[in-house]
């Protein structure tokens, strides 16, 4: 009898160890994400975390990144299911869902490059939270995020008629 390879076994049946191998390294989580409170509409901005390494796509401070963003989401098993502002690509996402991951998925290709390869990963389409004045993130809005899309977003030229302008309300909240 075959077992299967970890990553096809549902989520709440890995160890740590393989729970942490799931990870793709895009760094799409962490982009930071704006929501309209007047509508709920949420924007994706190409402006990432503070911590992350944009070149590694990896958090230079794993251990202690909820501690030092208190709004970092820390992924786990319970909240696994509710993955709606997470890439449709996350393989967390995908697993949830009992979809199987892409092949350019370094578990599958065997080559951690092979998401930047493909493009899906942050690496040189990202700015840092910390070069970026907290009033000024509408600015780097590139996609409002589409729950028709598995939460995938439509690019920022075909949101709204103004080619471009995503409109926030100044309440915010940024996640």
């Amino acid at each position: 009898m075959t077992s299967l390879p970890f990553w096809e076994k549902p989520l709440s049946e890995l160890t740590t160890e393989q729970w942490e191998a799931l990870c793709d390294g895009c760094a799409r989580c962490c982009q930071i994400k704006l929501e309209d409170e007047n509508t709920g509409a949420r924007y994706i901005t190409n402006i990432v975390c503070e911590l992350l390494d944009q070149e590694q796509c990896r958090c230079t401070d794993y251990a202690q990144r909820a501690i030092k963003v208190p709004d970092c989401i820390v992924l786990t098993v319970k909240n696994s299911s509710s993955l709606d502002w997470m890439p449709g690509t996350c393989a967390y996402r995908l697993r949830a869902n009992g979809e199987p991951l892409p092949d350019w998925h370094p578990l599958i290709s065997g080559d951690s490059q092979s998401v930047h390869d493909a493009g899906i990963s942050v690496r040189g389409k990202v700015i840092s939270e910390a070069e970026v004045d907290e009033d000024e993130f509408e600015e780097y809005v590139i996609g409002k995020m589409d729950p028709a899309l598995g939460g995938e977003a439509i690019a920022v030229d075909v949101i709204e008629e103004g080619r471009g302008e995503a409109e926030l309300s100044d309440e915010d909240d940024h996640d």
